[in-house]
This record gives C-alpha cells, sequence and structure tokens, in this order.
C-alpha cells in the first residue's frame, strides 16, 4: 500500500494478494462454523439414483463426480466402498469413504435429494428432463465410540462381484452384503479382493450409520439423515441444478444461487457448504 501510494506499479500484484486473503479469511471462518459434535470425522457417503432409469443414473454419477472433485480440491483422500454400474450409464449406487479432519461436518450439507434439469444426451427428440438423486452423509465413527451390534440381528450374504476391481474380483464370492434386521439397514461392499477385508467395511459401514440412527433420535432438531429418506422427487430436494433453459445452481434451503454450473459440478460446492453451516449457526443460536 505504502509503495501504492508513492506511485509504483503494484496495484495488480495487491489484488492478486488481498484476493489470496480474502479466500483464506473465508475457509477460516468457514472452519470456524464446523463445532458439530462429529464435524472432526471422516465422511461416508452413499448416493443413489431417483426414478427414471438411464438418466437418473447418470446423474448419480455427475453427482458422483462432483463430491470426488470436491474432495480432490480441498486436500481429503477418498476410498470407494461400493460401486455398481448402471445398466447403460452412470450408476446404480455408489458408496465412498471421504477421509481428512472435518470431512464430515462439512458434507453434511449434501445430505439430501438433489435435482438436474437439462436437455437429456439419452433422449433422441432432445426433451428436457428432470433427474433426482438422493445423498447420504454419515460420520465413520471412530473405534473408540462403542456401538453393540448383535450378532444375532445380522443376515450375511456373500455374491460375486459385478463391480469395477482387479482381475481377481469377479472370479470368487468376495463380495458381501450385511443387512441389519431390526433396522432394516443394508450395507454391502465389493472392492475388496477377500471377503474378509469386504465384511470388515460393511461393519464400519454400519457401525456409522447405526451410530447416526441413534443420534438422530436424541437430537430431533437433526435433519440430515431424515432429509436423505425423503422421495426422490419433486418437492423434497435441497438443491437444483439447472442446465436448460437457464444455467443456475440453487440451493432451496439457504437460497444461495450460482450462475456458473460447470464449475459447481466440477466440485466448487463452498458457497452452499458455507451458507448452510451458517444457517445451522444461527438456529443453535436461536434456541
Amino acid at each position: 500500500m505504502e509503495l501504492a501510494r508513492e506511485g509504483e506499479p503494484v496495484l495488480d500484484d495487491f489484488a492478486s494478494q488481498l484476493g489470496d486473503t480474502e479466500k483464506f479469511v473465508d475457509r477460516l471462518e468457514t472452519k470456524v462454523l464446523l463445532s458439530g459434535e462429529n464435524d472432526r470425522l471422516n465422511a461416508i457417503v452413499n448416493i443413489h439414483p431417483g426414478a427414471g432409469g438411464t438418466e437418473a443414473q447418470d446423474w448419480a454419477e455427475m453427482l458422483m463426480r462432483m463430491y470426488l472433485r470436491w474432495a480432490e480440491q480441498s486436500g481429503f483422500k477418498t476410498q470407494t466402498l461400493d460401486y455398481q454400474d448402471g445398466e447403460e450409464a452412470g450408476i446404480k449406487s455408489v458408496t465412498f469413504n471421504v477421509i481428512g479432519e472435518y470431512a464430515y461436518g462439512y458434507l453434511l450439507s449434501e445430505a439430501g435429494v438433489h435435482r438436474l434439469v437439462r436437455i437429456s444426451p439419452f433422449d433422441a427428440n432432445k426433451r428436457r428432463h428432470t433427474s433426482f438423486a438422493s445423498v447420504s452423509v454419515y460420520p465413520e465413527i471412530d473405534d473408540k465410540i462403542e456401538v453393540v451390534i448383535e450378532q444375532k440381528d445380522l443376515r450375511i450374504d456373500t455374491y460375486r462381484s459385478s463391480g469395477k476391481g482387479g482381475q481377481h474380483v469377479n472370479t470368487t464370492d468376495s463380495a458381501v452384503r450385511i443387512t441389519h434386521i431390526p433396522t432394516g439397514i443394508v450395507v454391502q461392499c465389493q472392492n475388496e479382493r477377500s471377503q474378509h477385508k469386504n465384511r470388515d467395511v460393511c461393519m464400519k459401514v454400519l457401525r456409522s450409520r447405526l451410530f447416526e440412527l441413534e443420534m438422530d433420535k436424541k437430537k430431533a432438531d437433526t435433519q440430515a439423515i431424515e432429509d436423505s429418506k425423503l422421495d426422490i422427487a419433486f418437492g423434497s430436494q435441497i438443491r437444483s441444478y439447472v442446465l436448460q433453459p437457464y444455467r443456475l445452481v440453487k440451493d432451496t434451503r439457504t437460497k444461495v444461487e450460482v450462475g456458473d454450473v460447470d464449475r459447481v459440478l466440477d466440485g466448487d460446492l463452498e458457497p452452499f457448504m458455507k451458507a448452510y453451516l451458517q444457517t445451522r449457526a444461527q438456529q443453535t443460536t436461536a434456541r
């Protein structure tokens, strides 16, 4: 600033440094808002397409890419736990782990139904289609937290993997599906080569889902899990992504709007996550 006052040509450098500082402060402010009980934990993310076949399955895969890109840009590691290809394109479902401090706190804002409006690439008549997909987010529970699971409450099935994997992953009945009978929760994993490893991953996911279910019962104001149980259809979405007839991403809870849809789909979720955390903090203060 002193050099600028003296007439030195430093304004461009100053503006650049100011922009970097603003981004740093913005990230710091967002982190201050991550004060939830489980916000520091890793996250387990599950994506399911709604009704609509190939169109919805393609949208689910677009969401998966968006979150993986966000994780990469934010310095988080990811691990695919279960992946099921769509029949023609996209995915039938995917479950993956996002590993890093505050992963759950950030991603909790994404739990719910996401709506896409676009000209369908699968429609020969180039008509506009609306697709839905649900995103569920659970905290990965630390081994120090005890979650009691009775063996008699479990039904364990094994089957041959049909997803992506190494050359040996599809040659044996290594995939595992575990059903928790009292709650009806079903988890599965087919990405590891051995049945034993797949079972361990399933139990980790099951523990996390049962813990979150119990937390949800104790906290009537926690809506993250309930939002993900809404019908994957009109009126239940938390965010809309419109590619036609105009381009806009709008969060129906916080009213945040971003016109650069491509940037959002490429993983820039900061405006939505920060607005959600601010709203949560305001609601907590009001109570």
